[in-house]
This record gives structure tokens, sequence and C-alpha cells, in this order.
């Protein structure tokens, strides 16, 4: 309490640099910063616990600015409070190779913590900032060791509250009763369309009450700073709920078009620039003018954040030398190593194996690697008996009132939620000591796309059991069956999509996803049992493509993925014993991986001289790379049993899947037919422009 001058000065500076920056490049929202300065401050200046020398102290308060449109407020406050977010950055202001985008990006800008944009997406984020929080503070703190305590702050606006991932992720919130979370609410009713009144009418306040938040109302944002700060202590006084604060703003403040659509999207005109710093007291003829009292003051919190670590530093040296293992892997964590010989615990197969749904094969997977990578935790959209993602003894992460698990519980039961899921995913991953993994079919990843594409541009390690990975879903029918997924995600650029074959290939999966630190992974899981082959080995697989049979004289190569390859194998004994004709085999089961390959490896693998046919019960589009002939399907499935629906007709009656050993061999000679009058021909690795990409 206590404000003075410097205090809005501090805050009309802010205001003032989002409305030179977004003015200078000529595109950006001045609104939504100049509307929140005054909740930025009191919350950055009173609250917030933070040392900008290090961005990424374990246990800094977390800030997530969901409404990432106005991401000048956080590029200012960034480098007002002292973080390397310099003034020629914030001139830079969404310019080509600036640290200062046109929405927050985590791998970007020291001080970021989450991608965001896409609205609803931040908040979602927050929740699973808030969740990755309790799970290592209930880990790790011990009596006199209160390690892990932080708070988790998102702003967010009505567009935010519109799209339905927000929703999906604030019921789970509410449920699982995380005191940690304080959410303010920008209410400002405005939107790209003009008032929220034409579209956005619904009661927050009733919503939010009904998910199980403690809901607080500050009705003057724009000058009422002593409520916002009692707001906001009151907030941190909830701990068995998590807090929205609606915060009544003016977007735009201080411009003469504030409270108006026309603020929100677009600079300011140079008149209204003028009038604006007049108005707060700054030289109109100056530009990104910062006065040295605003730089002093909030350099002193910035000192006091540094001294919190300093603090905190000596806490968690003493506690190592009481809790030596639980420090060392708590630092482990922070490196995103993973323990020692840990791929030890990776399950190997013979061809004597039994045959085993692939889905099975991720159970025993994260089952044999729960106790050797204690930072994993899972969980599934209300399909743990389908996505077989809990392993035995698992304790669910709950509120311990609930007597359901508690908050050490490394299992999560997300509800039929798969975007807040994939969302909240992204949150827990950039906490920086969890990896999270979670659970639906294939088909419903696409759910949750907005979000699986935010962990490829984040660079998060989250990974994806998807199961029931295609047709051979059977009786579900089309809804259920993804024919178009795979191409939609193998086009996403950063995001690893395997479809393994048997189970050294799905224990290749796990590996290299666990090892790659910034790439997101989706696991495509047959439901069907599937043989363990003959070739396949864990390290052939972990390139992303190899060569699991080869025969001298070969005149087709049939290329294929997960359930599929199979029947190539006998499709190969079709091959020979009816038509005299040798075949090789390879598996694909990650384009992303086997792209990274040397061009020499993958053209031994897919070699000049010999034409190809990809298999694979889905969209054939992108095969076209690999492959110079495609059998898939390019049109929805049918209901029944798999066997019948891989084989059988389908509506219009006289179509044939025929994914079957005899019609993979009848493709395989009408490939060979096609090709065998073409001179030289060249494998679709050899590109013109393999050297440009």
């Amino acid at each position: 309490m206590g404000y003075t001058e410097k205090d809005w000065l501090a805050i009309n500076t802010i205001r003032v640099l989002a409305a030179d920056a977004t003015a200078k490049s000529n595109s950006g929202h001045p609104g939504a910063p100049m509307g929140m300065a005054p909740v930025a401050h009191v919350l950055f200046s009173k609250f917030m616990k933070f040392n900008p020398k290090n961005p990424k102290w374990l246990n800094r308060d977390r800030f997530v600015l969901s409404n990432g449109h106005g991401c000048m407020l956080q590029y200012a406050l960034l480098h007002l409070f002292g973080y390397a977010v310099s003034m020629d950055d914030i001139k830079a202001f969404r310019s080509i190779d600036s640290i200062t985008p046109g929405h927050p990006e985590a791998h970007d800008t020291p001080g970021v913590e989450v991608t965001t944009g896409p609205l609803g997406q931040g908040i979602a984020n927050a929740v699973g900032l808030a969740m990755a929080q309790a799970q290592t503070g209930a880990t790790f703190n011990k009596d006199g060791f209160n390690l892990v305590d932080n708070y988790t702050y998102c702003f967010l606006g009505d567009g935010c509250l519109m799209e339905g991932v927000s929703g999906e992720a604030s019921s789970l919130a509410g449920h699982l009763q995380l005191g940690n979370l304080i959410a303010i609410y920008d209410d400002n009713h405005i939107s790209i369309d003009g008032d929220t009144n034409c579209a956005f009418t619904e009661d927050v306040v009733k919503r939010y009450e009904s998910y199980g938040w403690e809901v607080l109302i500050v009705d003057d944002g724009d000058n009422d700073l002593d409520s916002i700060e009692k707001a906001i202590a009151k907030a941190k006084e909830s701990k068995d709920k998590p807090t929205i604060i609606k915060l009544k703003t003016t977007i735009g403040f201080g411009s003469t078009q504030q409270g108006t659509h026309g603020v929100h999207g677009s600079p300011l005109k140079a008149d209204d620039i003028k009038q604006l710093k007049e108005k707060f007291g700054f030289n109109p003829n100056e530009s990104f003018a910062v006065p040295q009292e605003v730089y002093d003051a909030y350099g002193k919190v910035s000192a006091a954040g540094a001294a919190a670590e300093a603090e905190w530093n000596k806490l968690f040296a003493e506690y190592g030398n009481k809790y030596k293992a639980e420090h060392d892997d708590l630092v482990r964590r922070q490196t995103g190593d993973l323990p020692n010989g840990w791929e030890k615990a990776l399950p190997v197969y013979t061809p004597a194996d039994a045959a085993v749904a692939s889905r099975k094969l991720s159970e025993t997977v994260l089952s044999k690697l729960e106790s050797a990578i204690p930072e994993l935790i899972g969980g599934s959209a209300d399909l743990t008996g389908s996505n077989l993602t809990r392993w035995k003894g698992a304790v669910d992460f709950q509120p311990p009132s609930t007597g359901l698990g508690d908050y050490a519980g490394r299992y999560i039961r997300y509800g039929v939620r798969e975007h807040g899921m994939g969302a909240i995913m992204n949150g827990i991953a950039a906490y920086g000591s969890l990896i999270p993994y979670a659970g639906t079919f294939l088909n419903f990843v696409s759910y949750a796309a907005g979000a699986v594409r935010l962990s490829a541009l984040s660079q998060v390690r989250v990974i994806w059991v998807a199961t029931h990975d295609s047709i051979g879903l059977g009786e579900d029918g089309p809804t259920h069956q993804p024919i178009e997924t795979l191409a939609h995600f193998r086009a996403l650029p950063n995001c690893m999509v395997w479809r393994p074959a048997d189970g050294n290939e799905t224990s290749a999966a796990y590996y290299v996803a666990l090892t790659s630190k910034h790439t997101p992974s989706i696991m495509a899981l047959s439901r069907q049992n599937l043989p363990q082959l003959e070739g396949s080995t864990i390290e052939r697989a972990s390139k992303g493509g190899y060569v699991l049979s080869e025969v001298e004289g070969a005149q087709v190569t049939l290329v294929s993925t997960g359930s599929e390859v199979c029947i190539c194998v006998d499709a190969v004994k079709e091959l020979a014993e009816k038509h005299n004709i040798k075949a090789r085999i390879v598996s694909i089961p990650c384009f992303e991986v086997f792209d990274a390959q040397s061009k020499e490896y993958r053209l031994s693998v897919l070699p000049d001289g010999i034409p190809s046919l990809s298999v694979e019960v889905m969209s054939t589009m992108g095969w076209e790379r690999y492959t110079h002939e495609q059998f898939g399907i390019n049109r929805f499935g049918a209901s029944g049993a798999y066997k019948d629906v891989y084989k059988a007709s389908s509506i219009p009656q006289s179509f044939k899947f025929e994914f079957t050993p005899e019609g993979i061999a009848k493709r395989a000679v009408a490939t060979i037919d096609f090709w065998k009058d073409v001179p030289n021909i060249r494998s679709p690795i050899n590109r013109a422009f393999q050297q440009l990409i």
C-alpha cells in the first residue's frame, strides 16, 4: 500500500514504451499493455519472486501472459526489471532476428516461461506449471526445507475465456485445488470484433465459482492500486483453490481511442502518442525514454529477488547435506539429463517372443521406466484402460483431501479433456523438473492439435501415447479411425511421430523421445497384436528408418510402418512363392528422425535402381518423399472386426482395402511392371533441393 507518483511514473513508462514499440514496428497490440500496466506494476513490484540474472532459478514465481498479443507489456517489464532484454531489443519489436517476436516465445526471450499466442493456451499452460510445482514440492520438500513453494500468475483476456481449452484446463485446476495458481482476467470488454456484448455475455464469475475457483473482483483496475494489491494478497491466502481476479480495465488507457477496439490490434497514430506522452508527463519529442527513477526502483526489486535466490541457494546447500540423494536428483532434473543407465530398463525382444499390441508394449516400457526415470509423470484423457498408460502401483496426482491420491502422485486423471491435457503437458514440461506423457486415441490427438503445435514450436519434451492408431481399431468405425492424422503431424516441424512395428521399435521410440530434450513425440500404437520381427533392433530403429529385410537381387522395396510391416513380411513370401519376385523390406517408424540421418545412410535404406512401394493404412500424403508408389487409404475407414476391415469391402461395396499379403503383392507386381522400362531409377531421397532445405 502507499503508492506514490513514482509508482505512476513506472506504470506510465510501461504504457509509453508499448505505444512507441508498436508504432515503430507499425504492428502490434498496444491496448492490452496500456490497460494492464497498473496490475503488472503491482504484481511485479510487490509479489513476484524472481531474479533477472538467473531466469531459470527453480523456485521463481512463474508469469504467463495468456493474452499473448499484449506481449509488449511483458517485454517492457523484462527490460525494466533488468532481464537480458535491451532497449535495442524493445526497438526491434516484431522484426527479423529479434528476441521480441510478435507473441511471446519461451526459447527466444529470457524471462518468458511459455510460448503463447493462440488464445487459451497460456492459462492452460499455467495450470500445468502449477501442477508441476505442486508435484515437485510434494516430492522434494522436507520439514524445515520448503524448497519449492512458488506461485504461478497468469494474465488472460476475454479471448482466452472464449476458447474452450481454457475451460478444460480451468475445470481440472479447480478439481485439483491448485491454491498456487492465480489468474488475473483483463475484463476490458473488447475483442477484435468490438464490444464483447456481440458474442460473449456469460457470467464468468459464476462459471469459475462452479469450477471450484476463488473469484475476486476489482472494479477499477485503471486507478485503484490498493484494491489490486489487496486482491492478490487475498488470492495468496487461498490454499485449496485457484483464484481468478476479475479486473475491470480500460483497454488503451490514455489513448484518444481508449475503451474501443480501435486500440486493440493497431498502433496508435502519431498525434495520439504525442498527447499520450504529454498527458503522462513525458517529452512528446522523445521515443523509448525511460526515467532513471524507474530503472532504480525496479532495480531494487530485482536486487531483492537476487537476495532471495541467494538465501534459497544456502537452504538448498543445507538440504544437500541432509538429503544428498534428493538434492542430486533435483539438480539433475533441471539439466534435462536422464539418470545414468536408465536405458538398461528398456525391454528387448526376439522373434521367439509372443505377438503383442504395441499399446501393450508401450505399457511394458512405462512400467520398466517409472522407477528408472522418477521425473516421468503420466496420465490419460479418461482412457487409462485403453491407452494402458498407468503402471501397477502408481499413485494418482490428486489433492490429499479427496482421498484419491496425493500431490506426490505421478498419474494424472485428465478426464475427457484432450486439448487441455496437451496444453497442460506443455506447462508441466516448461516447469523444468518433470517429463510428462499422456494418452488418448490417435484420432483424438487432433482435438489437441493447437497444443501439439505449440509443443513443437516451444521445443518441449512431451510424449503422446496415441493408441488405436488405424483402421485396425475396428468396430468403432470411421469416427475413431485416423486417416489423415499422421500426415498432419508428420508435416509439423520439430515433432516426432513414431509408429513402431514391434517391441524393439517401441523401445527405440521411447529411447529417442526421452533423449530428445527439445522435441515432442507422438507414439501411434496399435490395438491389435503384432509379432516380434526378425531384423528389428533398438539401435536400428533409433535411426527412424532402416532395412528390416535385405535380399540380393531385389526387384522392389516394400516400405512400411507399424502394424503393416508384419503384413509386408508375409507379402514378401507371397511374392516369392507365387510370382518368383524378390522383395526387400524397409521400416520407417519415424519420418522426422529418419530425415535427420545422413543422405548416405538414407540412400543405403532407399537406394537408387529399385522401385519402392509404401504400405500404410493411412493417407498416402507425404510418402512420395520416400517411395515411387503409395498404397494407403485416402478415404474414411469402416466399422467391423479389424481383420475384416483390413481386407473387406466398404462403402461403396466395390471398394476394397486389401491390406493383406495378397493385396500388397498385387500392388508390388504393378509397381515392378510400371517401372521396369525406366532406366536409372532414382531414389526419391535424391532431390534437387536436398542441400537447400
